[in-house]
């Protein structure tokens, strides 16, 4: 099955060890891997009859950000790996899996589960990233916009940064800087994504900041509400530019009246 990462499972092995920068959240989230493990035909029905509708409750519970099951080489283990924005969110999966058909059919089925607390990292965009990062943005914003943006972006090498918040080997948010001509050389930061029911926790505020760190001596300029990007220090930017007015800010020194152009594929928006 395809899976939150991008990959497609058919055995338990999950490549996707989380590196990078970590994000400061206020309580961690919790993830878990393991194994269900059926001890005869009966059972192994009972999972085929009963675990899709399982996976479908599981994934809109609020607290949910991935819930993936996928049955085993051997048909009588079921495979599964989730993560939950905390502990509070995964004990609440609990209790209506508990409550549940599922959860009142399956008590004799044997769980191998680990279960372990873990915080987003930021890092580089991979290959294995991409369909992941689409995903992301489509549900972000609602639309294929941001996504397109991102795929000609990087099909033109204008890609200058892409990076991804990742825990569990789930991607939770992306933020992109390309480049800026014109006057001076700059960098242009759009889009900025985080999951839906990742959002508020200081994850896009992490990854803006790591953008901005890695942008280094080049001005960032961006096009959004001047009220939120002034945390991090953009101001309004004076500026030559189809975007110019009270969204357009920036970080940095560009001299005022300076002709700035972005990437070709801003041009599709």
């Amino acid at each position: 099955m395809n899976c939150a990462c991008g990959h497609h499972h058919t055995r338990p092995e999950h490549d996707c060890e989380d590196t990078g920068t970590p994000i400061d959240l206020a309580r961690p989230m919790s993830a878990l891997q393991g194994r269900l493990i059926c001890a005869d035909a009966a059972q192994m029905m009972t999972a085929l009859s009963l675990l899709s509708d399982h996976a479908d409750l599981s994934r809109a519970e609020p607290g949910c950000l991935r819930f993936d099951l996928w049955q085993d080489e051997d048909p009588l283990i079921w495979n599964l790996s989730e993560l939950f924005v905390d502990a509070d969110a995964f004990a609440a999966h609990q209790s209506r899996t508990a409550d549940s058909d599922w959860g009142r059919a399956s008590t004799a089925i044997r769980r191998d589960f680990d279960r372990r607390d873990v915080v987003p990292r930021i890092r580089p965009e991979r290959r294995a990233d991409h369909d992941p990062i689409d995903t992301l943005l489509r549900a972000a914003f609602d639309g294929e916009d941001e996504a397109r943006l991102v795929r000609k972006l990087r099909a033109d090498g204008d890609l200058h940064l892409s990076l991804v918040a990742v825990a569990a080997g789930t991607v939770l948010g992306h933020v992109a800087l390309s480049p800026v001509t014109g006057d001076r050389p700059a960098l242009a930061l759009a889009p900025v994504a985080v999951a839906p029911g990742a959002q508020r926790l200081g994850i896009g505020a992490a990854l803006i900041n790591e953008a901005i760190r890695q942008a280094a001596d080049l001005p960032v300029v961006v096009v959004g509400d001047p009220a939120y990007y002034a945390r991090f220090g953009f101001l309004p930017a004076d500026l030559s530019s189809p975007y110019a007015g009270p969204y357009l800010q920036m970080v940095g020194d560009l001299p005022a009246k300076a002709t700035i152009r972005h990437a070709a594929a801003f041009a599709d928006l």
